[in-house]
């Protein structure tokens, strides 16, 4: 399964118009991100609060991730502030995978924020946490906190906000989003041969592991007539009909 680095921002010093700051409300936005993830199988590593934007990227650079995604709120220049509204979601200008995983939050973003015809991506030669990751990256500039409009939809909608984050994520890898559960024990129920885990919902997939009947394993999330589960240390998808849970 795939693994994300996720990089809500740490800028404890840019303040929201209504109270508040940038570094409390995109962490408080990734803390309902995380969820979603644990749900549908997908690995993360989250940056610390204290590590400047430039520690992030040398600490993801220095693992393996499939993509590094960084949550951020945005304000209008000197002398415009509370003018501007929207949401913009900026990628490596050269980066073909940055750039379609852009698109796919933007589209996301389009669904929930109340004026989709401001929401836009933006290419980017000098924005550090997209052009020097080593993953495909995108920073996301949700809303402008010195805009009261957008300051209170994002406090007032985190929870819409991460699903579509979330879903971003998802769909940027081709899989499914499960909601959020709790883990549930279970156990594999055949009556002959071996429940299969796959890499992804489907039947033609590949199968990273196979569970001997009885076998206990641990259902993360549902989508369709799949589950999320986990086997020891393998993490993918196994039919639902096939699981007792516990």
């Amino acid at each position: 399964m795939p693994i994300v680095y996720l990089s809500p921002s740490t800028q404890e010093n840019n303040y929201y118009v209504t109270g508040g700051t940038e570094e409390q409300y995109m962490n408080l936005l990734c803390d309902q991100v995380i969820p979603y993830l644990d749900a549908s199988g997908i690995a993360y590593t989250r940056n610390d609060r204290t590590l400047s934007a430039g520690d992030a990227i040398r600490q993801a650079n220095a693992g393996y991730y499939d993509l590094y995604v960084a949550l951020h709120s945005n304000a209008a220049p000197e002398g415009q502030y509370g003018t501007k509204r929207g949401c913009e979601v900026y990628y490596y200008q050269f980066g073909q995978n940055s750039r379609r995983a852009a698109r796919i939050f933007a589209d996301k973003l389009k669904t929930v924020y109340p004026l989709p015809q401001n929401v836009r991506t933006v290419p980017s030669t000098t924005l550090g946490e997209v052009t020097r990751s080593r993953a495909p990256a995108v920073l996301l500039e949700i809303g402008f906190h010195d805009n009261i409009s957008d300051a209170n939809w994002i406090k007032n909608h985190l929870s819409a906000i991460a699903a579509a984050v979330a879903g971003g994520i998802l769909q940027y890898f081709g899989l499914p989003l499960a909601q959020p559960q709790q883990p549930q024990a279970a156990r594999a129920a055949l009556s002959y041969g071996t429940l299969n885990i796959r890499a992804r919902p489907d039947t033609g997939s590949r199968i990273l592991a196979s569970v001997p009947n009885g076998g206990r394993l641990t259902v993360l999330g549902v989508t369709g007539n799949w589950y999320v589960v986990r086997y020891g240390s393998v993490t993918g998808y196994a039919a639902s009909r096939y699981v007792n849970l516990l």
